[in-house]
């Protein structure tokens, strides 16, 4: 199983960013994902996950701004981030639990910044 996230970068407040985790190895509609973020000095956290049942979950933080998705097609899960805000600056990682192991991305770095 061999996760990579792209999409990062650069975006003023306000703005929107939509990063992607593609999934190798997996099928991505079949297990818990989810995508975390570690902003600088920070611990890593939770921001939105599907759960077993294909329930989706948002940390209260970014509830109704950003919005996780995937395609089994494309072995992708996406989460798309509108209305960013300066404290959303983190690296995104991407997770998959597979129940008897679980895997993380390398991360992808957003930085919100006017």
């Amino acid at each position: 199983v061999q996760l990579v996230e792209f999409g990062g970068g650069v975006v003023q407040p306000g703005g929107s960013l939509r990063v992607t985790c593609q999934a190798s190895g997996v099928l991505v509609t079949e297990h818990i994902m989810a995508w975390y973020r570690q902003p600088p000095g920070q611990e890593r956290e939770l921001v939105a996950e599907f759960t077993r049942d294909s329930n989706k979950n948002y940390a209260d933080s970014v509830k109704g701004r950003f919005t996780i998705y995937r395609d089994s097609v494309k072995g992708t899960m996406s989460l798309q981030m509108n209305s960013l805000k300066e404290e959303d600056t983190a690296v995104y990682l991407c997770y998959l639990d597979r129940g008897w192991a679980a895997y993380w991305g390398q991360g992808t770095q957003v930085i919100v910044s006017s």
